[in-house]
């Protein structure tokens, strides 16, 4: 097929300036590109040409930091160039100017996060933008399940996908690699003899830094020989000061351990602060979606400290590899957490391995890649039979098929005794009947609303 990717208007693709949504997409390509031709449209960037093409895929920089500057330049894109599948990354604001450009594409959302919040849009073009989308990824089933408590009507097109991590980068504390960059760095910034907490974001209130500092004033008081590491700056690739940043650096100056501040870490090289420490801590006060800092600290065979925040907790097995702060804003309970892990080092190895072996079975990108290429693939079968786009053909079993079977022969008028049809088949045959019959709405039967089907007569237009 033809794709065209649609990423944010904050940062460009490939991830020179960081970014999980960039960085995903990023993760991606190499394999996705194998069996399609993709384009990827993102903001501009002084150190990227504006068109250009790499490794195969096709570049399209517009300019960018405010969305509204951004849709101008993706609909004009959109205006001379013709795409089978149109894939917009966390923006359903552009759903609606998207599909008036391109009204036979197929349009899929990747939500990473909670965008359709009815301060981010306006409930009337939410629903409209949902109606419009044949999928809805998200990266947890959190992100999956504040949109559909707003707006039901979208459960049938939401598929969780979670994140992947690049394994031969975040290579384990533990491993050869992993003991010489451990080594180096340690060395490098003194921290030889210290166990190092790591923290990784940016230096925002609603990351928690400050929560995780009062934290170490109460922890040092039991393990002296600790260490903080605080990997990140104000925003992506910005070293700037904030009043925030100016009040944690006061924090940390009344602190009697060292207290590391990197600022802003290019992403080639955050691995390396992964692979220098001992445990890694989320202390995250919002509802974060899943943070993909998670998935590094796995990958590098760390133990993890997180909140009960959003879709974090999906990815942890407490005691296994992870524990979870159930209230976020007590220092209290990140110290007791930290203090159990420090005093038990053969646990902090255990649930560092086994936290590895999660990332190795579950989040390599190859995994990430197939999930995208099976909803890829539904598209390319929708466009091959014809089916309607969005909403105006809802066709999905749940639980009972035979009900399906019954639906399709009583609206074909047959009597079949056929084995049982697929989900595609009977999708066929259900836009067959459109054609032919030129039904205008579904016909009742006794039996239709009690069926467990996500058939919805007020959806299918017949």
């Amino acid at each position: 097929m033809e794709v065209l990717i649609v990423s944010t208007e904050k940062l460009p693709v490939p991830p020179v300036k960081g970014g999980a949504i960039q960085t995903y997409i990023h993760g991606t390509l190499p394999v996705l590109r194998k069996n399609h031709s993709i384009t990827i449209i993102g903001r501009d960037d002084e150190t990227l040409p504006d068109k250009e093409i790499k490794d195969g895929i096709k570049y399209i920089r517009v300019p960018g930091g405010l969305l509204e500057t951004y849709q101008e330049g993706v609909v004009n894109f959109l205006k001379n160039n013709k795409f089978d599948l149109i894939h917009i990354f966390n923006r359903p604001r552009l759903v609606l100017p998207i599909r008036e450009v391109a009204p036979r594409s197929r349009i899929v959302l990747s939500m990473h996060n909670d965008m359709f919040k009815r301060e981010k849009i306006d409930p009337e073009e939410a629903q409209k933008a949902i109606d419009q989308l044949d999928k809805i990824i998200t990266i947890s089933n959190y992100i999956g399940k504040e949109i559909t408590d707003l707006y039901p009507d979208a459960k049938p097109k939401i598929k969780t996908i979670y994140s992947g991590v690049d394994l031969d980068r975040f290579v384990p504390v533990y491993s050869d690699k992993g003991k010489k960059i451990r080594a180096s760095m340690r060395r490098e910034h003194k921290l030889e003899s210290k166990k190092v907490i790591l923290f990784a974001g940016r230096l925002s209130a609603n990351k928690g830094a400050d929560i995780l500092l009062r934290a170490m004033e109460l922890l040092v008081k039991r393990h002296p020989n600790v260490a903080l590491v605080l990997m990140g700056g104000k925003g992506f690739s910005d070293n700037g000061m904030s009043d925030y940043i100016a009040y944690i650096k006061a924090i940390a100056d009344r602190l009697t351990i060292p207290v590391i501040t990197t600022g802003f870490v290019p992403p080639d090289q955050i691995q390396n602060w992964f692979i220098a420490s001992d445990i890694f801590v989320c202390p995250s006060q919002w509802e974060e979606p899943l943070a993909r800092v998670h998935y590094e600290a796995m990958a590098a065979g760390l133990p993890i400290v997180t909140t009960n925040r959003g879709g974090n907790s999906e990815v942890i097995e407490v005691g296994k590899n992870g524990l979870i702060v159930q209230n976020p804003e007590d220092p209290q309970e990140f110290a007791n957490h930290l203090s159990k892990l420090l005093s038990n080092p053969a646990l902090c190895k255990e649930m560092g391995q086994y936290g590895r072996r999660i990332a190795e079975k579950n989040h390599h990108w190859d995994r990430v890649i197939n999930d995208i290429s099976q909803v890829w693939s539904e598209i390319e079968h929708k466009i091959k039979n014809h089916l309607e786009i969005g909403n105006q053909s809802i066709v999905k079993a749940e639980d009972d098929y035979s009900s399906l079977s019954e639906l399709v022969r009583y609206l074909l008028g047959e009597e079949s005794t056929e084995n049982e049809p697929s989900i595609p088949r009977i999708a066929d045959k259900v836009s067959q009947v459109k054609k032919k019959s030129g039904r205008k709405k579904l016909p009742s039967k006794p039996w239709y609303s009690s069926e467990k089907t996500a058939i919805k007569a007020n959806k299918i237009s017949f």
